[in-house]
């Protein structure tokens, strides 16, 4: 509803609107600060006039002036502007790619710079390499690369969140792993991180024995990360939602070969310690863990039901994943995992449904993620990226 205001004198603003004026600029020079912004680019952040300098391809600043209010103007967002984040894995061809052979945004500094121009603030490293003829050449993972990669996150008001990085294959640790693992808490307390973590399983193993090691070395690693002020993560696949074999008869080599129907990582939560060890639940392969892994055989040798939930255990342990990979998939039965990779928010995951039942409001990070945005158009991941981010955006209560 419009208010009129009659009693204002002819060219004169009416106290309210002055007053408000004047609010919307203090908070633009707040948000100008707490995103590191030049004041130019935040006037082409809000407003979107960079966008055909910035990329080779339309609306690159069409998602910012969205991001660049709090809530894009509502308070019913379910990804707030400053959590929507990517995994840098999703545009890995551009960083990877010769700055020196094409147009399009390459290398870690001018992807960054794309990524933030679409109005992403949060990303995700996937290791620290891009092409050697990118600025700072081919190899970033060392103290002056990573000085030079939080100058170019502070630049594009971007934090960095997390990596999937190294984690030592030894345990007992090696001496060598140990100074490897504390250099990779090094580099990444100069990115800035939140948290530290890795791609893969603790371990891939469906045998309790192992998950039982898995943990003591998490554990360990875990404390050591901690006490470097930061967390520890794992990321999962399908595989770790499968069911644990804890039970007899013994197989040949001693090992049990039925369940009690405890799936792996549920086991894993269990002995792991919830103050150092942390999970990045990538959705996509939670939701095809739902298609996959249905059955198990018990003790008694009878087979039994069980439809894994993600949600559910997301909520049962909510501050435990402070990262999610959100990937979207669209279910197609005939494939073995039950989906087919997409952008965000075009699939058939619900993620209006997922985030909306989470409880600790503004506290995850969910990172879009997809495996196969790289194709033969040399901009199609950044595209992807582009409209993943609006979709993420988009999402409402």
């Amino acid at each position: 509803m419009s208010h009129q205001h009659a009693s204002a004198e002819p060219g004169r603003r009416p106290q309210a609107d002055t007053e408000k004026i004047a609010e919307e600029r203090e908070h633009a020079e707040t948000l100008r600060g707490r995103l590191g912004l030049s004041r130019r680019r935040l006037f082409a952040a809000t407003t979107g006039i960079a966008a055909a300098a910035a990329l080779p391809f339309t609306g690159a600043l069409a998602g910012a002036a969205h991001a660049a209010s709090p809530g894009g103007g509502r308070g019913d967002v379910l990804v707030p502007p400053g959590k929507r984040g990517i995994i840098l894995y999703t545009v890995r061809d551009a960083i990877s790619r010769d700055p020196l052979s094409t147009s399009v945004p390459s290398g870690f500094r001018r992807v960054l710079e794309a990524l933030a121009d679409m109005g992403y603030r949060q990303v995700e490293f996937a290791g620290y390499r891009q092409h050697a003829n990118a600025e700072g050449g081919a190899d970033l993972e060392t103290v002056e690369g990573a000085r030079l990669l939080r100058g170019w996150l502070d630049d594009n008001g971007l934090r960095a969140e997390g990596n999937h990085g190294f984690i030592p294959g030894s345990w007992p640790l090696t001496a060598a792993d140990l100074d490897r693992f504390k250099r990779t808490l090094e580099i990444a307390n100069i990115l800035g991180l939140g948290h530290v973590g890795t791609g893969n399983d603790p371990t891939n193993s469906a045998y309790k024995a192992d998950w039982d090691v898995a943990a003591e070395k998490w554990n360990t690693l875990g404390a050591i990360a901690t006490e470097a002020g930061l967390k520890l993560y794992t990321h999962n696949h399908d595989a770790a939602y499968a069911f644990l074999l804890d039970s007899g008869p013994l197989d040949a080599q001693g090992r049990p070969t039925r369940s009690s129907g405890v799936r792996r990582l549920e086991y894993f939560f269990g002995i792991s310690d919830p103050a150092v060890v942390h999970f990045e639940m990538d959705i996509f392969w939670a939701h095809v863990a739902q298609f996959r892994h249905r059955t198990y055989t018990a003790p008694d040798g009878s087979a039994q039901n069980d439809v894994f939930d993600p949600l559910a255990t997301v909520l049962a342990r909510e501050k435990r994943f402070p990262l999610f990979h959100a990937k979207d998939g669209t279910s197609n039965p005939a494939v073995t995992n039950g989906y087919d990779m997409v952008p965000f928010g075009t699939g058939d995951i619900d993620y209006h449904g997922f985030f909306a039942a989470l409880r600790a409001k503004g506290f995850h990070n969910p990172m879009y993620e997809q495996d196969n945005a790289p194709g033969s158009d040399p901009a199609q991941s950044l595209r992807h990226s582009e409209l993943s981010y609006r979709n993420m955006a988009a999402l409402r209560r």
